[in-house]
């Protein structure tokens, strides 16, 4: 069950079998069905997912009503509510839900607390993740203003593949800033080129 998780982190810096033994140790396994909210607008964030198996999708619901999904996360991402609940103890902005059963390994912040006491090199290796998740963000945002529709979806391909079988097209389109109708019309005219 720790296995991916294991060697997930440990890309990033190498660890001992005693360290891994404290960083599992600490982890809480949830299988989660399909269709469950995890975190509601509004609420506090008390945890980071790591997903086993299973697609999650983090949104918020814009003035007029609409869903904005900002992540998705499938097999080996991470997932939470890091930038408002969790470093700035505000309540949550996000929903974050299950679009398939899903098998999570969960840290609270005081398991991660402990985990950064006993094991330290494991603050080494999150924040390096918090960076490349700094890196993936800001990259997302300038996709968002400097490439088109066609040019967004092209690389939504390259980085989520499976993405397209998995959920149905409108989260996708919504991911995407566009309409469903738009990106029906964006992936017939890939199909025919």
């Amino acid at each position: 069950m720790y296995e991916q998780i294991n060697s997930g982190i440990s890309r990033y810096v190498t660890f001992t079998d005693e360290e891994f033994e404290i960083f599992d140790s600490l982890l809480e396994f949830k299988s989660v069905p399909k269709k469950t909210i995890l975190l509601h607008e509004g609420e506090m964030c008390n945890f980071e997912a790591f997903v086993i198996k299973g697609c999650l999708r983090k949104y918020y619901i814009d003035a007029n009503g609409f869903e904005v999904i900002l992540q998705f996360a499938i097999e080996n991402a991470w997932i939470s509510d890091i930038s408002f609940s969790i470093y700035e103890d505000k309540p949550s902005q996000v929903f974050i839900e299950t679009l398939e059963e899903c098998e999570l390994l969960i840290f609270s912040p005081e398991t991660k607390e402990t985990l950064f006491l006993k094991a330290p090199r494991f603050e080494r290796a999150f924040r390096i993740l918090m960076q490349r998740n700094l890196s993936v963000t800001q990259n997302r945002l300038f996709n968002t203003i400097a490439k088109t529709a066609t040019e967004k979806y092209q690389e939504f391909l390259e980085h989520y593949p499976t993405i397209p079988q998995r959920v149905a097209q409108h989260y996708i389109a919504s991911y995407l800033g566009i309409s469903a109708e738009f990106l029906s019309k964006i992936r017939k005219k890939l199909a025919h080129q």
